[in-house]
């Protein structure tokens, strides 16, 4: 598989994150007048997209793409086409850098090509073509990365060259997870085995492959250090978390008894939660043992503060990650008999509940003050919360009907 990259020379506006050299020509993309907000004509929507901070997300829809704040929420800007919409908008952070997919429908785009998007400058700013649909794309601020079905590519953002190809197992969901703190560069995606996670430390150059479950992966999603990793298989009943240094599995809970099909996996920044979303119309909250001992839970991830544990790959380096404290995952009243009946007896079940109707694909993130935020492919956004100490059911914050700008608060 090859692709074709379009550069130019110039300099990008500064970002917020240093400037980036140019990396194609002064193509238009979007060249009508935007749309006004009030307009009558509803689009359908093609996807959703957290940034990296999870304080914002991006709509792909059937006229173009549209970006919303999370905290107060608000859309903050919408871009409307008429040759089609797109089905992958994925946001730098909060940055005028987008990097855009067209939907099948789409003439001027179509899904084997990525469009590397300047809103500033109202331009494109550099595209990659290639002989297959686009699954995903994931982006840093060193590196873009792109995810077609049987392999990935990772390009340099900089100059836009070609760093590493990866080949993986049949990938149609484009299932792949990157770091995002400056010191590490780790990437996640599915292996050339069923179950197998792939996971490349880039900085230490160091690939390690984790055998994480017996089915195919469904879902996986990494820390912002990269350190630690969360993945469900297409089973969707155990979600595990997994150390990328040397593949321990550091923690197994449980969502459910029954097949599911896992939608997403958020991890809270401080690594103190996580969070599923299904097709079971449940999200659920785990409390997660794998954080550094004595650290402040309501501080940045692990790696930050324990710079060390990138020089340790023996089974001795796991003591830091897992937390001395019992689980308050609620688990099963059979469980003083673990090691004698079936491994689901000891399992750990969520802590906190919020229900959703099943008919809706939906994907979760954490927000401030012990708050989850999730988005609906039925266009609907909700902010809910739970209580840290005796968990439960959730309690609904806000609803808001985005695509329709239509909002109540409980």
């Amino acid at each position: 598989m090859t692709s074709a990259v379009s550069t130019s020379r110039g300099t990008l506006p500064n970002t917020g994150f240093g400037a980036y050299k140019s990396m194609g020509g002064a193509t238009a993309l979007l060249g009508q007048p935007e749309l006004e907000i009030g307009d009558n004509e509803e689009a359908e929507l093609y996807s959703v997209s957290w940034n990296q901070d999870y304080g914002c997300f991006a709509a792909g829809t059937s006229r173009g793409f549209r970006i919303y704040s999370c905290d107060p929420f608000k859309e903050t800007f919408r871009r409307e086409l008429k040759s089609g919409g797109f089905k992958i908008v994925e946001m730098l952070f909060r940055c005028n850098i987008l990097a855009l997919v067209g939907s099948k429908v789409n003439t001027h785009y179509p899904p084997s090509k990525v469009v590397i998007w300047d809103d500033h400058q109202g331009r494109c700013i550099g595209e990659f073509t290639f002989r297959s649909e686009v699954r995903a794309v994931k982006l840093r601020r060193d590196r873009v990365v792109v995810v077609l079905e049987h392999k990935i590519y990772v390009y340099d953002f900089m100059d836009l060259k070609l760093l590493y190809q990866i080949e993986t197992l049949s990938n149609p969901r484009g299932l792949c997870s990157l770091s995002h703190h400056l010191n590490t560069s780790v990437l996640a995606c599915p292996g050339l085995r069923r179950g197998q996670v792939r996971v490349e430390h880039f900085g230490l150059n160091m690939t390690k492959l984790i055998n994480a479950h017996d089915s195919k992966i469904a879902c996986l999603t990494l820390t912002l250090d990269g350190l630690l990793l969360a993945t469900a298989s297409i089973k969707g009943t155990l979600i595990r978390i997994f150390n990328t240094l040397d593949g321990a599995c550091l923690q197994e809970v449980r969502r459910g008894t029954d097949r599911a099909d896992i939608y997403s996996i958020a991890l809270s920044p401080n690594v103190q939660w996580m969070a599923v979303s299904s097709d079971k119309g449940t999200v659920h909250i785990f409390n997660l043992r794998v954080r550094v001992v004595g650290e402040d839970r309501s501080t940045e991830s692990p790696a930050a503060k324990s710079p060390a544990l990138f020089n340790q790959n023996s089974s001795n380096s796991l003591d830091p990650l897992i937390s001395p404290s019992t689980s308050s995952n609620p688990g099963s009243s059979f469980s003083f008999m673990k090691g004698v009946l079936p491994k689901y007896f000891s399992s750990e079940w969520s802590f906190a509940q919020f229900h959703l109707p099943e008919s809706t694909r939906f994907t979760a993130a954490f927000g401030s003050q012990n708050s989850v935020i999730i988005v609906g492919m039925d266009g609907s956004f909700y902010r809910c919360s739970f209580d840290p100490v005796n968990g439960g059911a959730m309690l609904q914050q806000e609803y808001i009907r985005f695509l329709k700008a239509e909002t109540r608060s409980r």
